[in-house]
């Protein structure tokens, strides 16, 4: 069977390798000549642990090729899955110009080459529902009767991604044809072999299903970060707080850390888009406007408490910056905590020196501020600062060497956004930590 992977982003590369790597002959296909090329050459656009291996082998074996002719990979997939981006638009609604121009373009190619074999097209792209409504009805357009539309979400977290694709927690596919659910089912079959987790359903229902799950992890988030601030009110603290509830089998514990508010590429943008549908259709989801809110004033917290502690003038002091990508294991920087951190500083006039294993090439892409010194490593960006700020929960940020901490910092203050440290052990070494929910008040 024959793949095709329209779009080289984030998804788009993780899924082609993984189907590569099971052994389906995989094309990736983008409109972007360059990025194809460095592909070809072997250079992975993107960090993501496991991800190059993966190419690399998956290219050496045959299995996996890069290609900008859509046309010829359109003809000869049996399986076409779209992996463009769908960022979000001016309205906070995904724009879907790409989507819509890839439907159009395989419409096209199919119609001037008279194609009548069976096809399936999946939207892995996030995508509002009744996106696939619409590509089916820009198929009908182009005559096209055997051509199945389905949904496919991705379930993917960035720093992780890869053990999310080949040991799934489930497979959601949706659409109405019974020969597209089983040509999916029989791709994905290879990654489900210990456990039955696919999961068929109609396809506006696995479309709702992303924006479902994304903002259901948001609100979680949301919670815990509303627990950490009543926490700092009442002396109570919220690592305890966390344990106790996460204990219950009905609850869980991921997504309970408390933190700077969530990030990335997904949780914003789905969650503003599920927004979007409640009051599209008079069915505001008023927790999810309040989690959305909330979010955004979280991501001011630790700027706040730096501010807060110093006061006003802070003009001649130098904060250090570890993290800079949302999350660890990424070097994905959209909508990063980060941003909104230091620019509040940057405003209140103090010098910033920031390090992050792998973002600082992307953060400085985007968000070319002034008055930052990006360092080479953790400790670099400690040199004669005032205090610490920490944004990702990077592991090389877990177990730093205190005391060299202490002869480097012109002043021993940490503002942990990730809980990393505990406040006895860092009151014992004689330094002033400032965690989010662990019973100090600024």
């Amino acid at each position: 069977m024959k793949i095709g992977v329209i779009g080289t982003g984030y998804v788009g590369l993780v899924s082609g390798a993984c189907f590569a790597d099971k052994g389906f002959d995989v094309t990736c296909v983008d409109i972007d000549e360059n990025k194809i090329r460095l592909l070809k050459e072997g250079k992975i656009p993107i960090y993501e642990p496991g991800l190059k291996d993966l190419i690399d082998n998956a290219v050496k074996r045959g299995h996996l090729t890069f290609s900008t002719d859509m046309a010829d990979v359109v003809i000869s997939s049996d399986a076409i899955f779209i992996c463009v981006g769908t960022p979000e638009g001016k309205d906070g609604q995904p724009d879907l110009s790409a989507v819509y121009a890839v439907a159009n373009g395989i419409g096209s190619v199919l119609k001037q080459k008279n194609s009548s074999s069976f096809k399936v097209v999946a939207t892995k792209s996030t995508v509002p529902v009744g996106t696939g409504d619409e590509i089916e009805s820009i198929f009908m357009k182009y005559g096209l009767t055997s051509v199945a539309v389905a949904s496919n979400p991705e379930f993917l977290k960035e720093g992780d991604a890869i053990n999310d694709f080949v040991k799934p927690d489930r497979i959601v596919i949706g659409t109405n044809s019974e020969k597209a659910k089983n040509l999916l089912v029989d791709i994905y079959s290879s990654f489900t072999r210990k456990s039955e987790r696919i999961i068929p359903m109609d396809r506006r229902s696995a479309e709702l299903t992303k924006y479902a799950a994304n903002s259901m992890l948001a609100l979680r988030i949301t919670f815990m970060n509303q627990m950490a601030r009543i926490c700092e009110k009442i002396s109570a603290d919220v690592t305890n707080v966390r344990k106790g509830i996460g204990l219950d089998s009905r609850i869980g514990p991921a997504f309970l850390f408390p933190g700077p508010g969530y990030g990335g590429s997904c949780f914003p943008k789905d969650v503003k888009a599920l927004i979007h549908l409640g009051r599209e259709n008079s069915a505001p989801i008023t927790i999810i406007e309040a989690a959305d809110e909330f979010n955004q004033l979280q991501k001011h917290a630790l700027s706040d408490k730096v501010i807060r502690h110093f006061g006003k003038d802070l003009k001649n002091k130098t904060i250090s910056i570890w993290g800079l990508s949302f999350k660890p294991e990424t070097d994905d920087v959209r909508e990063s905590p980060s941003i909104y951190i230091i620019g509040d500083l940057l405003k209140a006039g103090v010098q910033i020196k920031a390090y992050d294993p792998e973002a600082t090439t992307n953060f400085r892409k985007f968000y070319d501020f002034n008055n930052i010194t990006y360092c080479s490593s953790m400790y670099d960006a400690l040199k004669n600062a005032d205090a610490l700020v920490i944004v990702t929960d990077w592991n090389e940020f877990k177990m730093p060497d205190f005391e060299r901490v202490k002869s480097l910092m012109k002043s021993s203050v940490i503002f942990d956004g990730r809980n990393l440290y505990q406040p006895d052990k860092m009151s014992g070494l004689n330094m002033l930590y400032f965690g989010l929910g662990r019973g100090k008040k600024i």
